[in-house]
């Protein structure tokens, strides 16, 4: 009876790997190089905009004890909610224009889950090897050497996770202390506990969850295929030209072929593991590094390139009811945020009256009601005021003249009011006007005056 030998490469050729995991294939290309480029700005811009210092103080911060947005010199408070309403808006409908016009560039080029993705996966590379090694390496047997590289890698993609994790949590705690307070184990509880629950989150979405964070958990990948139409430019693939299929030599075109090669490649570089060649589909987010890996293959064949390339059913984009939805819809959140600064003022004022006694007679027996003023500067430097009464030959203010309220202080001010002589009126409205004396920005309230009758 003959003898069978197993070798032990044919035992770990066997050994199971995770079928969900997609190798990305590292690409280089134009598209690659302009995602790069914009990456190196964006990362730049996110680590360095909490070390700008305005006036000896962070110039950004989100301050949430005391609920307070700091924009150099402008702080936005609860009651600016407003500005956030409308920013956010704007940024939706710009999104849907843009999607509109060039479906899913955002994804594919500027969306942090992209981006942090392909930094993850470049980490993996640099230690692992080419996406064929890191699959071999998986379907190794747990050796020594593989425990090493695997736990060099996940070092790695733990480092950069804290590390952003701790940019994130510097917009809202100053970054001057945040770094030597974390590393010296001296920060606040709650800002250890959120910079690991961000690290955690970072960690799990850009090594693990990666593309099932677009395709599963993102509702922009869901919705978006309502917003594309003929003029809309997308990755696609030219089956006239490239079917059918097949194999073959260098420099060669087959009569009974398309110019698709297939090899593959559009595959193997694929974030999302899509084959384009397929048709339309929803995970696809015109990263474009399906491109750049099938024009250096038609280039080798001496073919022509763009088998695969951005490409609009309609020549050029159509002018419709949508589009022209979308444009209005943005120049009108752009007015309405633009009115809004304009009316914005640095501080906010509330006079009420003290309920706890209708009114009451003075010694000169004059009526009198107590009122409390309430005002909160919202400026970064100390700020005057005054109260004056409109009709100030029926009435008079006593206890309140000019007073200064220091920045970001809510100021509590009681004062009277004085009739000079006895209303004919139960109840009359007085008005109140409190004037910034640094920018004569005014504020009018109307409040009940009660004179018993």
């Amino acid at each position: 009876m003959a003898v069978v030998k197993i070798r032990q490469e044919d035992i770990i050729a066997c050994t199971p790997v995770n079928p969900s995991k997609i190798y990305i294939r590292e690409e280089t290309g134009k598209y690659q190089k302009i995602r790069r480029y914009l990456n190196v700005v964006l990362i730049s811009m996110f680590v360095l905009l909490p070390f700008i210092q305005y006036g000896g103080e962070q110039a950004i911060l989100f301050n949430v004890g005391k609920q307070t947005l700091t924009l150099f010199t402008t702080v936005l408070y609860p009651q600016d909610l407003m500005i956030f309403a409308l920013l956010f808006i704007l940024a939706a409908f710009s999104l849907f224009l843009v999607t509109r016009h060039y479906g899913r560039v955002w994804c594919g080029f500027t969306c942090p889950q992209t981006l942090w993705t392909l930094g993850f996966n470049w980490i993996e590379r640099r230690i692992e090897g080419t996406h064929n090694q890191s699959r071999a390496l998986d379907k190794q047997a747990l050796t020594g050497r593989k425990v090493a590289i695997k736990a060099a890698k996940h070092t790695a993609w733990a480092g950069i996770s804290l590390l952003t994790a701790l940019v994130f949590m510097s917009y809202f705690y100053p970054a001057a202390s945040l770094y030597t307070e974390f590393v010296s184990f001296s920060a606040p509880a709650l800002i250890t506990g959120w910079t690991l629950f961000f690290a955690g989150c970072t960690y799990i979405n850009a090594g693990w969850i990666r593309e099932k964070m677009c395709t599963h958990m993102c509702p922009y990948s869901r919705f978006q295929a309502a917003m594309f139409d003929n003029s809309t430019s997308l990755v696609t693939y030219n089956k006239a030209r490239g079917e059918t299929r097949g194999p073959r030599k260098r420099y060669t075109a087959p009569s009974d072929k398309g110019d698709c090669v297939d090899c593959k490649l559009c595959v193997q570089v694929c974030p999302a593991g899509i084959d384009i060649r397929e048709g339309l589909q929803y995970e696809c987010i015109n990263c474009g590094l399906c491109i750049d890996a099938c024009d250096k293959v038609m280039n080798k064949f001496g073919y022509a390139t763009k088998l695969i390339g951005f490409r609009r059913q309609q020549a050029q984009p159509a002018r419709t009811f949508t589009n022209y939805l979308y444009g209005i819809a943005i120049i009108v959140i752009l007015v309405a945020m633009a009115g809004w600064a304009i009316d914005r003022q640095d501080f906010e004022a509330g006079i009420s009256r003290d309920r706890n006694a209708l009114y009451r007679e003075n010694s000169a027996g004059r009526v009198e009601n107590t009122y409390t003023l309430t005002l909160l500067n919202k400026a970064r430097t100390v700020k005057s005021f005054t109260i004056e009464i409109k009709d100030q030959s029926l009435l008079r203010i006593t206890g309140a003249g000019e007073f200064s309220v220091a920045p970001g202080e809510k100021r509590i001010v009681p004062f009277s009011v004085e009739a000079l002589k006895r209303p004919a009126e139960q109840m009359s409205n007085v008005q109140f006007t409190v004037t910034d004396l640094e920018s004569n920005q005014t504020t009018v309230s109307n409040v009940t005056f009660y004179s018993g009758r």
